[in-house]
């Protein structure tokens, strides 16, 4: 309840800040299907960042100069970890319907659990990847965590806040604040928290995290040296209960029986076990311009850049008994892996009119993963910490030729216990507002995840260490943007040497395993609106085809969502409403099993789950700055059939009612 609190006070502090009336003309949303996490992002602008800010400089020395003359609602720039800038949008769409969640993105293609707070399963996966280095592991509690590239950057000519609330399940609730400032037109700084605990419908499955985030940004009046900072600390933690028991709960659940409508009296497979992922995090990145730019025909430009990041994190999984995974050490589980990694670039940067942006970059990631014990199973040591050094070179490459913007990057470890190499190129181009196209090209090889590499448990069959061979993938994707129509994106990948985890045929517990042959994997996707009137439909479409003989990559072939709405001014235009009714589903396939001890997904190829439509009825309201939320989840659960599940043994969400709000404050 202490995150709540915090979250609910910093809600009342800025909530004192007066609301400034902003122009009407609407911020176009954005079509990026990657959204970032803060949900006044608008559109997406193709300037410059440092060419933005100061043409917004001058307007925000305007607004302080002048005290009758309001800020435009452009002027709040929000900037992303790869410099895109948008700015605030405040107004009411179909896509702030899809953002409205835990995540605060679109999650088109995932499924949550029944609580909010707890893991997703995945629909689809994406595996353009430009990382020379292994991920830690406990993937399934990484959903919420916030990465660098998460994390945004602000330049408001006033005082900004955002309040988000939403309902959650049971006891407890999920609530967002943010509030940005600039104290100069050249120094801004963020603070925000996201706080939530929830009790949830089923035995033993609280939620209470934390995402706390500051940020800050400085440049010189002479714009000459730039420098954006940002702290990150997050706390994770869920009760896991290992899904209904196979015998009676499942059938219980399936059937449909009223007694059982109260889930919380069907049995689990344990009451006593918990896990825990917590990080936090110092990012740093800065530059100093050797040449500067003096005018628009300037043509050579040379800057020295430095990014130093650290992050400390562990996962962490306790049981008070020893129980359903098997044989253990001791009675008492608790098994913690730790990461610390050291990452410091530095990066030499020039720019010519005729030859474009080229960036060359040297890179030391120090790394030290592992655990605090040494293990010795038949007669063989595991050793408890994977830790070194690793050198990599690399260079990215961007230039606007004939109406194309052509970008290039890649990079190499030269030296350390990791190989790793990625190669990604990618041409867009723009015929006009309404119409462009994307292609792309994305090579990579990095080392598995460490948990793939080396686990060590309390339960004996949860230790290994593993050579794995690297992960190797290639893809080619295309997207066709026709704004008036539809949006279509395709890519095609292959993979080699894909690492997964299932259940080890001797003894029935999850471990990492290779597939050492070929997987090819393609998708399509379709967006469109079609509008009559008031009314709108909006069409979300995606085919899956996979190639893989060993069944190891398993999504279903075709993942729907269709919204039917209606959307209006009311009173004189003092309300706009938005209503209507979403309708979610996807084929059935071998979905993926979840192992709470790992907060991993696993292989299963026993039973397919799918094909149960989701049902969704919502009412919208933006009154000013303030985007109110009524919803009603899953409202045909009770006479489709009770064969919805996330995973197996781990049911969807029952037919429920939550509200929430988004509410803007312009000072």
């Amino acid at each position: 309840m202490k995150k709540i609190f915090s979250a609910l006070f910093l809600m009342c502090f800025f909530s004192q800040l007066n609301a400034q009336t902003i122009p009407d003309k609407k911020a176009r949303a954005t079509e990026k299907e990657t959204l970032e996490p803060q949900d006044t992002i608008g559109a997406v602008q193709q300037q410059d960042t440092i060419e933005v800010i100061q043409k917004n400089n001058k307007s925000l020395k305007s607004t302080k100069d002048s005290k009758d003359k309001k800020a435009n609602i452009k002027d709040y720039l929000i900037i992303s970890h790869a410099n895109d800038t948008t700015y605030v949008d405040t107004t009411l769409t179909i896509q702030k319907e899809y953002k409205f969640n835990y995540l605060r993105r679109d999650n088109f293609g995932l499924i949550p659990f029944s609580n909010l707070g707890q893991t997703y399963n995945s629909l689809t996966y994406s595996f353009q990847s430009t990382s020379l280095m292994p991920s830690f592991g406990a993937r399934a509690r990484h959903f919420n965590y916030m990465e660098i590239e998460d994390i945004n950057y602000y330049h408001v000519p006033t005082p900004l806040t955002e309040l988000f609330f939403k309902t959650a399940f049971e006891q407890g609730q999920l609530a967002d604040s943010f509030f940005t400032v600039n104290t100069s037109p050249q120094f801004n700084f963020s603070i925000a928290y996201k706080g939530l605990r929830s009790l949830g419908k089923y035995q033993n499955i609280l939620t209470s995290t934390g995402n706390f985030r500051f940020t800050t940004n400085y440049r010189t009046k002479n714009n000459r040296y730039n420098i954006r900072m940002h702290v990150v600390t997050q706390d994770l933690l869920n009760n896991e209960n290992g899904g209904l028991k196979d015998d009676p709960s499942v059938e219980n659940f399936e059937t449909g029986a009223e007694e059982f409508l109260d889930r919380s009296i069907l049995e689990v497979n344990f009451e006593n076990a918990e896990n825990i992922l917590k990080g936090k995090r110092f990012h740093l990145e800065h530059t100093y311009k050797i040449i500067k730019k003096k005018d628009s025909l300037s043509k050579n430009k040379l800057s020295l850049g430095h990014v130093l990041s650290f992050e400390d994190k562990y996962y962490e999984y306790t049981q008070s008994g020893a129980t359903f995974f098997g044989e253990a050490f001791k009675n008492s589980i608790k098994d913690r892996a730790t990461l610390e990694n050291f990452y410091n670039q530095v990066q030499l940067n020039y720019s010519n009119n005729i030859i474009g942006d080229l960036q060359f970059n040297i890179t030391n990631n120090n790394y030290n993963y592992g655990y605090d014990k040494l293990v010795v199973l038949n007669g063989s040591t595991i050793v408890n910490r994977l830790k070194g050094d690793i050198f990599s070179a690399g260079g990215k490459y961007h230039k606007q030729y004939k109406g194309f913007d052509l970008e290039g990057e890649l990079g190499l470890n030269v030296s350390g216990d990791f190989d790793g190499n990625f190669i990604k190129g990618k041409a867009s181009f723009k015929l006009n507002d309404d119409i462009s196209a994307i292609a792309s090209v994305n090579h990579s090889s990095k080392a598995p995840n460490y948990n793939t590499l080396l686990y060590q448990s309390d339960y004996i069959n949860y230790n290994w260490q593993n050579n794995f061979n690297n992960t190797k993938t290639e893809q080619i994707a295309f997207q066709l943007k026709y704004k008036k129509l539809a949006n279509i994106s395709a890519d095609y990948s292959t993979i080699s040497d894909y690492v997964y985890f299932k259940k080890d045929e001797t003894s029935n517990q999850v471990q990492a395993f290779q597939n050492n042959n070929t997987i090819n994997y393609l998708r399509v996707k379709l967006n469109n609106e079609i509008k009559v009137g008031k009314f709108a439909l909006n069409n979300t479409i995606l085919y899956q085809n996979v190639k893989d003989k060993d069944s190891t990559l398993n999504v279903p072939e075709f993942t729907v969502r269709n919204t039917l709405y209606f959307s209006s001014h009311l009173f004189k235009k003092a309300m706009f409403l938005q209503t209507g009714v979403t309708f979610n589903y996807f084929t059935k396939y071998y979905m993926n099993a979840y192992n709470p001890l790992l907060a991993e997904f696993y292989v299963q190829t026993e039973r397919e789950y799918g094909e149960f439509p989701r049902l969704d009825f919502f009412i919208n309201a933006k009154v000013r700055q303030t985007r109110i939320y009524l919803k009603a989840e899953h409202f045909n659960s009770s006479f489709t059939g009770y064969d919805f599940y996330s995973a197996p043994n781990n049911p969807y969400r029952d037919f429920t009612v939550r509200f929430g709000i988004v509410w803007n404050f312009f000072l």
